[in-house]
């Protein structure tokens, strides 16, 4: 007998993946072993860096609608970036830019800057996996924060928008699907029953 639906919020951490396994690092679903259901899926992928709200359900229908490109769902991420992002930038960024390899333009996105730094006094905050990767770059190289909504989900296509206006994405974390707002009080690696 098919029980009723169930529906998580995840708080998924920097550096597990969005797999059921992977023989290299950790799944999201390991977080999920304790509930002993076969059933759960993630909605749609964060990439191993991308932090923030994931959906996790044993709800086909439902998993299928939000990750449809048909259905526009918007998703809303907060990045770190290399780099600076000027008017000019940010209209290419909003109209659509023309990925690496790919021959159309991404969608519409919605760009807005929050601030600026310089890398030496972001890059203690961030992932030291990233701090290894970063610390390279001079100690004033620019950075810029901010969000981006898409409503694509095409593979880490943030950080390759981004590169394709000069930017690099240090930092990326998911913050909202359409109406479900990532709980501030979840903790990475963390998650709860929403409904």
């Amino acid at each position: 007998m098919q029980g009723s639906m169930h529906y998580y919020m995840f708080h998924k951490p920097y550096g597990c993946v969005t797999a059921h396994r992977d023989d290299c690092y950790p799944t999201v679903m390991d977080y999920f072993k304790e509930l002993q259901n076969d059933r759960l899926s993630p909605v749609g992928r964060l990439d191993r860096e991308t932090e923030g709200l994931l959906l996790i359900t044993d709800d086909g229908h439902w998993n299928q609608q939000l990750i449809h490109p048909a259905h526009h769902v918007e998703k809303t991420y907060e990045f770190v970036a290399m780099g600076t992002l000027d008017d000019a930038k940010l209209e290419r960024l909003q109209n659509g830019v023309l990925l690496t390899g790919a021959t159309t333009l991404t969608a519409p996105a919605k760009v807005k800057v929050t601030g600026n730094s310089i890398l030496a006094e972001v890059l203690p905050s961030l992932h030291p996996e990233v701090q290894a990767k970063s610390a390279h770059n001079r100690p004033d190289h620019p950075i810029v924060f901010g969000q981006i909504t898409i409503t694509e989900g095409k593979k880490r296509q943030i950080r390759r928008m981004m590169k394709a206006v000069g930017c690099c994405v240090l930092a990326l974390k998911r913050i909202s699907i359409g109406e479900i707002i990532l709980d501030p009080a979840l903790k990475p690696g963390q998650w709860k029953e929403i409904h």
